[in-house]
């Protein structure tokens, strides 16, 4: 073990001051020689963690990855290859590696694990933390030779787990003139995500996806109600499990990946002066600077601020850097929306309710919060917040409105379904759109940047010569602090396809990263989710059926009486004792006669979810 003589604690500790993560006591042990292994361990702990068996049925994780060096170099940080076995997670906690490619199997030399998810195993909540965590780097598929001296560094990114189901997107909402998505057949009807296969757009056909569109306005998609497009099963739509980091990329975490970088790519990658944002160094709440060497935050002020002015590019290169990749236009409304039906106007925490704060307190300080005093003490969203307005032109710390602890549930705390953070408002969310993004496939970033510091995964938006050097294919979702709160909406799709290349002072990100091995639970297009249970080679819901629709979203017919649901020829369902709340609530499950559930009486469809 002596050639690790120098050790570095992870320098990207301070992931989300509402959480406060944390990375300490940092040390390599266990050197297997014979294996080009060893083990790098590490302390690890946050507060509100979460794993629930009721709804949403799903859990918080850290993602945490390793970056090393050979100790003296002043090049830039490079990505540790864990191997797929051989960690070691403290009693309570789970740990799933995350694989460069998830859907391919485990090779230490083209296919290694890129980091992991740390994550409670059983249900809890409250402050998570976990002494001894223990995962293995493979440094000999990394090329390190035994005697050499490495330095290394622990990142942890805090995640949602977005379990994979069917979901919605639009809301019925065709007066907004946004370009929102919806069911081909009607303008007014919510479009049903119900697998990964390939989509129709456009057209009028029931079953095929389209967006409003008005002589007025055009959200840049290439198709209407005229023409029809192919969306490949590959791209992503949201069915699929997946996990979002909580929040979105803070100035601290943008700090800790740019100060990774050589020089080289650091001027890429330079978000300050002429290269983006104003050079006071502090306007619109961005206190990121740099001319050589490290950067820094400007009086160590506003850490935990969403990070602005970063364009498509940043973004990109960030998520590359950390194993992720982006986000699509329709997984960025399950993740906000998750199963359950639209509501009409809705915001990311599920109703059309907003409240602005008017003032802060400490502010720019890791425990950065809603001011008291004032006429609006509590809130849960940072919309159209100009100095006209409100007192500070910019974003705020990510989960602050989670921060107070008198909010209580997802339209006080401003969280989406899951609970990621700040999916209305603050900055803009990047995403893959539709129309040039179409032959995004969702890989992965590997770890490693270009020698010019840009992201280079195959079909990623902006992709030239290997490099993301520009936005065509990317898009806008969510919403900014200065922006009118309508495009907050979860389906507002103003800016989609908006392929801007400017580093903006009201643009930010966030990633997400596939998962195809964790247990599953299933969905029905009513919202209700059952966890199953797998036997022998069957797997079986664990809890009885309750939808009101089929799988195609059209509604059962329903009656209030077991008597009357037991007479006649046609499909009916029933609650017993006509008490539909009970049944629900103790998981009772509904009553279906034969010809609600028999294919060959309701017209071909299906009461069981999709795929069941």
């Amino acid at each position: 073990m002596k050639w690790f003589f120098s050790l570095c604690i992870c320098l990207g500790i301070l992931i989300a001051n509402a959480n406060n993560i944390q990375v300490s006591n940092v040390v390599l042990t266990s050197q297997n020689k014979t294996n080009g292994t060893t083990q790098v361990q590490f302390n690890l702990s946050w507060e509100n963690s979460w794993r629930t068996s009721s709804v949403p049925y799903n859990w918080d994780a850290a993602w945490v990855f390793v970056k090393y060096r050979i100790a003296g170099s002043t090049d830039e940080w490079k990505h540790a290859d864990l191997n797929e076995n051989g960690h070691i997670a403290p009693s309570g906690s789970s740990i799933e590696v995350g694989l460069l490619e998830p859907n391919s199997t485990f090779d230490p030399s083209s296919n290694p694990g890129i980091g992991a998810f740390v994550y409670r195993s059983t249900n809890g909540i409250g402050t998570f933390s976990l002494s001894n965590v223990q995962l293995q780097w493979n440094y000999g598929a990394d090329g390190i030779n035994a005697a050499s001296g490495v330095e290394v560094q622990v990142f942890a990114i805090e995640m949602v787990y977005v379990p994979q189901g069917a979901f919605y997107v639009g809301d019925g909402d065709n007066n907004l003139l946004k370009g929102q998505l919806h069911d081909a057949s009607s303008s007014t009807t919510p479009f049903l995500i119900n697998s990964e296969s390939e989509v129709t757009l456009g057209g009028t056909a029931s079953g095929n996806l389209s967006r409003y569109t008005d002589p007025n306005y055009d959200s840049g998609d290439d198709f209407d109600d005229a023409t029809t497009q192919n969306l490949p099963a590959d791209y992503p739509k949201g069915f699929n499990a997946i996990y979002c980091m909580k929040y979105e990329i803070t100035q601290q975490q943008w700090l800790d990946f740019f100060n990774s970088l050589n020089n080289s790519q650091k001027n890429t990658r330079d978000i300050t002066g002429s290269q983006g944002k104003s050079s006071d160094g502090v306007k619109n709440r961005n206190s990121f600077g740099w001319t050589s060497g490290d950067a820094s935050l400007s009086g160590n002020t506003n850490a935990s601020v969403a990070c602005n002015y970063l364009s498509w590019m940043d973004v990109a290169a960030y998520l590359d850097w950390s194993g992720f990749r982006p986000m699509t236009d329709l997984e960025f409304e399950k993740i906000c929306r998750g199963t359950i039906s639209p509501i009409y106007q809705e915001y990311a925490w599920g109703s059309a309710n907003l409240n602005s704060i008017s003032a802060l307190s400490n502010v720019g300080a890791s425990n950065e919060g809603i001011s008291t005093g004032y006429l609006t003490t509590s809130g849960n969203a940072n919309v159209n917040n100009l100095s006209s307005v409100a007192p500070f032109d910019g974003p705020y710390r990510v989960g602050i409105f989670a921060g107070d602890p008198s909010n209580d549930g997802r339209q006080a705390s401003g969280a989406g379904y899951y609970g990621a953070m700040e999916l209305s408002g603050n900055v803009w969310e990047r995403v893959v759109s539709l129309t040039n993004g179409r032959s995004y496939s969702g890989l992965h970033g590997n770890g490693v940047l270009s020698i010019n510091g840009n992201a280079n995964t195959v079909a990623w938006p902006g992709i030239n010569g290997g490099e993301v050097t520009d936005a065509k294919g990317a898009g806008f979702r969510g919403g900014s602090w200065r922006e009118p709160s309508s495009e907050g909406h979860i389906s507002s799709r103003n800016l989609s396809n908006a392929e801007d290349i400017a580093r903006n002072n009201d643009a930010g990100g966030r990633g997400v990263r596939t998962i195809v091995n964790l247990p599953q639970v299933v969905t029905d297009v009513d919202g209700n989710i059952y966890p199953t249970i797998t036997i022998g080679t069957q797997t079986w819901m664990t809890e009885n059926l309750r939808t009101t629709k089929y799988s195609d979203g059209s509604s059962i017919p329903l009656v209030t009486s077991a008597s009357s649901w037991s007479v006649g020829t046609t499909p009916k369902m029933c609650w017993y004792n006509n008490d539909q709340a009970t049944y629900i609530a103790n998981k009772f499950g509904a009553l279906y006669n034969w010809y609600a559930v028999s294919p060959t009486n309701n017209g071909n469809k299906n009461v069981c979810p999709a795929g069941w």
